[in-house]
């Protein structure tokens, strides 16, 4: 599978964007410290958590449908620079005094609003160097896996950095990150040549509009809503057997299954359909979540978490490939991010109503029910898939890769 990253161009683009990219993995958890340490009030950290997350969401399919139409280094330098610019300004706040707390969240609100979605451009460029098929999953696969390992060790490294230091050297870092990586990410040759459309996509083109396509999105929200109840049941299990330093663990086994499954999903040469497949993919989830409820040691638990978590890069990648395949190339960054927020906002919703779960019932209970509601939502899975993915030319033609 490491093959794909010997294709020209891809190293020079790949190894900035995870640069880039780790910054997302630190960014919200340098946010929350820092809002806290400052405030003494985990209730304004949660409300700066609260608001940068919203704005993240609700401009993502924004932010992605610059890219289409501007290019790479036009839309990803300038939301880079405001991303870098709201970790810069509150790692100045850090040394003003008497700071009003509205300002920490009018700067969480513009860090959300101006995250780039360097994922999904990464994916873009994946997509511009392979052929369809299994070099493309091959790609996706390692693209997925990476991107598991940056959002396991980036908290582990930011909240060192400033355990050592100070928040705002853990800010500075941050913003650094963001801002060298996106920048050398866009000036490579492979991110040039994505020069976008320079004009608004055709409105039969939007990835929403493609047939299929929102029913894809609604089956990946039972897969984000047991990655939700994953990481609020793990740190409640821990607790409940007296071994709170065995959450980092209990999570680490999740990530690290992820990325073992989108490894292994990568190797395959599969000839179902992408849409069968992500069917499987979604009911195994929610049917090994129902199972781990079941198991009550910390060592089973982890070993449980780790085969949940096996099932979760796959159905990412495939959500991707789906995106590749059936929207026009127009609009395939914004499909692609739709895909991981679609997935985000199921882990949200979910680990709101785990927490309220948890508190009543124990964290086998939520398992149980996000088990279930995974199974449930796989349903709406189009029946019928193109057996490869083969990107479409045109959004007219989409219509005979997806059957509702």
């Amino acid at each position: 599978m490491l093959t794909v990253l010997l294709l020209p161009g891809a190293l020079r683009s790949f190894l900035p964007a995870l640069l880039a990219r780790s910054a997302l993995a630190m960014g919200s958890l340098a946010l929350l410290l820092t809002v806290q340490d400052q405030t003494g009030s985990y209730a304004q950290a949660g409300l700066a958590i609260a608001v940068f997350g919203t704005a993240n969401v609700v401009a993502a399919p924004w932010r992605a449908r610059a890219v289409d139409r501007f290019g790479q280094r036009v839309a990803l330098t300038a939301l880079s620079a405001g991303h870098t610019a709201g970790f810069a300004g509150l790692a100045l706040l850090t040394h003003a005094e008497d700071v009003a707390a509205t300002w920490y969240l009018v700067l969480s609100l513009a860090i959300g609003l101006t995250a780039p979605p360097l994922g999904a451009a990464m994916r873009r460029i994946w997509a511009s160097l392979t052929e369809p098929g299994d070099q493309r999953t091959k790609a996706f696969s390692i693209d997925a896996v990476c991107e598991e390992l940056l959002f396991v060790a980036g908290p582990v490294v930011v909240t060192a950095v400033i355990t050592a230091s100070s928040s705002a050297t853990g800010l500075w870092m941050t913003a650094g990150a963001v801002l060298l990586g996106t920048t050398a990410m866009t000036s490579s040759p492979s991110s040039k040549v994505l020069r976008g459309s320079r004009t608004t996509a055709q409105r039969g083109e939007r990835p929403l509009r493609q047939p299929g396509f929102a029913r894809i999105l609604l089956a990946l929200l039972g897969v984000g809503a047991v990655l939700g109840v994953a990481e609020i049941a793990a740190p409640a299990v821990a607790a409940r057997h007296g071994a709170v330093e065995a959450s980092g663990w209990l999570l680490a086994a999740f990530a690290g299954g992820s990325a073992i499954g989108g490894l292994v999903y990568g190797q395959l040469k599969l000839k179902a359909g992408i849409g069968a497949r992500l069917f499987v993919l979604c009911v195994s989830m929610g049917v090994t979540a129902m199972v781990v409820s079941r198991l009550d040691t910390l060592v089973l638990f982890a070993a449980g978490l780790a085969l949940v978590g096996l099932f979760l890069a796959p159905s990412l990648v495939t959500g991707y490939l789906v995106a590749d395949t059936i929207v026009a190339e127009s609009s395939q960054t914004e499909a692609s991010t739709w895909i991981n927020t679609s997935v985000n906002l199921g882990a949200s919703l979910a680990s709101a109503a785990a927490g309220v779960v948890i508190d009543r019932s124990g964290a086998a209970l939520a398992l149980l029910l996000v088990g279930v509601l995974a199974v449930a939502l796989a349903t709406a899975v189009p029946r019928t898939c193109a057996r490869t993915a083969e990107p479409a030319p045109a959004a007219q033609d989409n219509q005979a890769e997806l059957v509702p």
